[in-house]
């Protein structure tokens, strides 16, 4: 989850909530909701925000991984973080994908 990462890399950098929120501008008790998955759909703006001071990017924070996503727009973000919230897996996600490439493939073939 979102808070889980966030902690971890804040606990990483050796911040506590107060300096994440000081560094960030964003408050204590927002940072800590996040973190406790209370609030479990921060905004992108949010995630931007709290991003710079961790060192990190919106890739790892929505995602778990080292990538930069910051040249999606916020749609395709956002749909992102509604799959991983649905809690549909990777596999189940590739499977789509599969499904996806397969019936573009049949509309070539029958175009």
């Amino acid at each position: 989850m979102i808070g889980n990462r966030i902690k971890k890399r804040r606990e990483e950098m050796g911040y506590t909530i107060s300096e994440l929120a000081k560094e960030s501008g964003i408050s204590k008790s927002y940072i800590s909701n996040i973190e406790r998955n209370l609030q479990k759909n921060p905004s992108i703006q949010f995630l931007y925000k709290i991003a710079e001071p961790l060192d990190t990017n919106i890739g790892y924070l929505l995602l778990g991984i080292e990538t930069d996503i910051t040249g999606l727009d916020e749609e395709w973000i956002e749909l992102l973080q509604d799959i991983i919230e649905s809690g549909i897996t990777k596999s189940e996600f590739r499977e789509f994908q599969i499904f996806v490439k397969y019936r573009k493939w049949l509309d070539r073939e029958d175009g």
